[in-house]
């Protein structure tokens, strides 16, 4: 028979084989996708999963891992403030040895968002199996933060998934400490529970003796010193202004940084900038210029909402 004949079946088996194993590489893919839902599109696949399942009895072994493994997923939400809302991969290229996948995960810590997009290399050999994480790249809410722009930085360089988790919660979390403080001192007129003015379960819960609604329950917050307390650049900001109507040109600015470094380690810094007029106040230059020194020791001494309360109160009692 002519060769050319041999060739032309050789050419065509070869065409079938590529054009299977593409399609096994499609189905493959379509069955790794995988996606997180919501609270509630999981909690009506698990209501409607019950209901077809009703009547079958699975090991009693195999139920309590599974609730044990729950117990453990809200612990770590809990405790973290991370909440993944969307994941989904895709396998870009697969050998015996060599799987490499792109995935991207979204999701939220406390009021903060996250999106992250890499490469999962996995290399198999004789004795082990190696993952290497490979072309991070992370987008968050940080505002103009410098410190975490370069510790993001970092992060995608070294590709170290388990660190920005760890920092980026120690982050979130003085930064929605911050924005409830700063409510907690301005949020005149806010009932709690109300969903159209925001409130988070952590501002929701704060308590102050001087921030009661005006029947006197608890029912709603309202600042004691809505004359006295600014918010130049609203509750995301990082300061908060102090102003005595009764003195003119006086005011107070407590300035409330979240210090990042590389490492990733998390520090809140607080400090007290005054401005005075140039007339009037000569008899109390000296208690103004110890002004910060003595509210960083009681920052120390009090902590950081007795703090700024303490100073509302002493620049309220100015006359």
């Amino acid at each position: 028979m002519d060769n050319s004949i041999f060739q032309v079946y050789e050419d065509e088996i070869q065409s079938l084989e590529e054009e299977i194993e593409l399609l096994a590489e499609k189905y493959e893919d379509s069955q790794q996708e995988s996606t997180f839902f919501s609270d509630e599109e999981i909690l009506m696949s698990i209501s409607s999963y019950q209901t077809e399942i009703k009547g079958h009895e699975f090991p009693s072994n195999l139920k309590a891992e599974l609730e044990t493994l729950e117990t453990d997923l809200s612990f770590l939400m809990k405790f973290t403030g991370i909440q993944f809302t969307n994941h989904s991969k895709k396998t870009v290229e697969k050998t015996r040895n060599r799987t490499v996948q792109k995935h991207r995960l979204s999701g939220n810590c406390h009021s903060l968002s996250f999106q992250l997009d890499f490469q999962l290399l996995e290399m198999q050999n004789k004795e082990n199996v190696s993952v290497v994480i490979t072309d991070l790249s992370i987008r968050m809410e940080s505002g103009e933060n410098s410190d975490v722009s370069k510790f993001v930085e970092r992060a995608e360089e070294c590709g170290n998934l388990l660190t920005f988790f760890r920092s980026f919660s120690s982050y979130a979390e003085w930064y929605e400490h911050r924005r409830c403080t700063f409510r907690h001192f301005k949020g005149n007129y806010i009932l709690k529970h109300d969903p159209e003015a925001g409130l988070c379960r952590s501002c929701s819960e704060v308590s102050h003796p001087n921030m009661r609604s005006e029947s006197g329950g608890s029912k709603g917050i309202m600042a004691k010193y809505p004359e006295i307390v600014t918010l130049p650049e609203g509750l995301l900001g990082d300061h908060i202004v102090l102003r005595n109507p009764n003195t003119p040109g006086f005011e107070l600015m407590i300035v409330w940084k979240i210090h990042m470094d590389e490492e990733g380690v998390t520090i809140p810094v607080l400090d007290l900038l005054t401005k005075v007029p140039e007339k009037g106040l000569e008899q109390k230059m000296a208690t103004i210029e110890n002004a910060p020194s003595h509210f960083r020791s009681v920052l120390l001494l009090l902590g950081i909402e007795a703090a700024i309360d303490n100073l509302i109160k002493v620049v309220g009692s100015e006359k």
